[in-house]
């Protein structure tokens, strides 16, 4: 009889010192399909590795060999002699198809609504097919995959605003400014998450053009990486006239950007808006500057009290995905049974039974 299953190891039962051993680039995936195949006896086969998880969704004849050889499979291939069945879970039948369609709309990722894991199944498949390892069942199951994250994410909300505080900053940056392509940034201090940041930033069209750290030597480095200018820790305010976003990150213990430092600049500036961002704690930038009308201040709670409604708004809409989903499945379902000829009626009683 033929089995539809899928499953392996992902964030929420195993930890990342186990998924690490076994991770696979993207590069491997031929080698590694054809391994799997053979170890695990399959039909058809797609695997699946990103950071969270490493998956695989198959058609066998024999559901034993697969439960067991999933272990196999990964410790042969790359070396690791690790119990991975105790920490994998197994999907069959039914479980298997609404398994792939929520992974595909994003419900089981660690971010929830995260849109990369749709691109990383497409990529997993289309490398499956063009090695012969997809036929009838999983070319349909996964092109019905890609129907169903489609319609989530085009009838949800289960997508929208951002959930991590270099996003929101984007956002917000997006809101004040319209298009960012043109707007200037300067870092004060060279942390990692104002390094992010900024990055976010830039991607959407805006450049680092000031880099200023207490250690200048720091400065220099950083502003090496991004494309930017260091300049000394005591010229930055001078430099504020210039820009249009800043972003401060220094382990300073008190404020470093006081409404009194910025008033000295402020009027250079003929009214443009600054957008600042104080991802420091303590605090980098002193409340009362948000006085001047035409500055926006952020500190990092209110970037990550926005991130976390946003989160929450989307965990509201997870129920309504499901049922967005079901008929997908539904639909999948009344194709199998339909395409499985009578030799094949142990498989659709195999599935409805999963």
């Amino acid at each position: 009889m033929r089995v539809l299953v899928g499953g392996g190891l992902a964030f929420d039962t195993s930890p990342i010192e186990l998924r690490e051993q076994v991770a696979f680039r993207a590069e491997e995936y031929p080698q590694a399909l054809s391994l799997m195949k053979d170890i695990m006896h399959l039909e058809e086969g797609v695997l699946l590795s990103t950071c969270n998880r490493v998956e695989f969704f198959s058609v066998c004849k024999n559901l034993d060999a697969v439960s067991k050889g999933w272990g196999q499979f990964l410790r042969f291939y790359h070396k690791k002699n690790f119990p991975f069945e105790s920490y994998s879970q197994i999907y069959t039948g039914k479980y298997c198809i609404s398994h792939l369609f929520e992974l595909a709309s994003g419900l089981k990722s660690m971010v929830v609504g995260e849109t990369e894991i749709l691109g990383q199944l497409k990529e997993a498949y289309m490398i499956a097919k063009e090695r012969g390892m997809t036929q009838k069942y999983l070319n349909r199951l996964f092109q019905a995959s890609f129907s169903a994250a489609k319609s989530v994410r085009s009838s949800t909300w289960i997508t929208r605003g951002s959930i991590s505080v270099s996003a929101v900053a984007v956002d917000l940056a997006e809101k004040l400014f319209g298009k960012l392509t043109g707007c200037s940034i300067i870092l004060v201090g060279a942390g990692a998450v104002s390094e992010a940041t900024a990055r976010a930033l830039q991607k959407k069209g805006a450049n680092v053009i000031f880099v200023a750290n207490r250690t200048y030597e720091k400065a220099l480095e950083l502003s090496k990486e991004i494309e930017a200018e260091a300049i000394p820790w005591s010229e930055f305010p001078s430099r504020i006239a210039k820009v249009d976003i800043l972003i401060s990150s220094t382990s300073a213990p008190h404020y470093v950007i006081t409404k009194e430092k910025l008033a000295a600049h402020i009027g250079r500036r003929a009214g443009r808006p600054l957008f600042l961002i104080d991802l420091a704690v303590p605090r980098d930038i002193d409340p009362a500057v948000e006085d001047f009308e035409e500055v926006y201040c952020y500190n990092i709670d209110d970037l990550q009290t926005i991130a976390d409604q946003n989160l929450k708004d989307r965990l509201a809409e997870v129920d309504k995905c499901k049922r967005l989903i079901e008929p997908h499945i539904e639909r999948f379902y009344s194709w199998l049974v339909e395409s499985i000829n009578s030799q094949d009626s142990q498989f659709i009683r195999n599935f409805r039974m999963a």
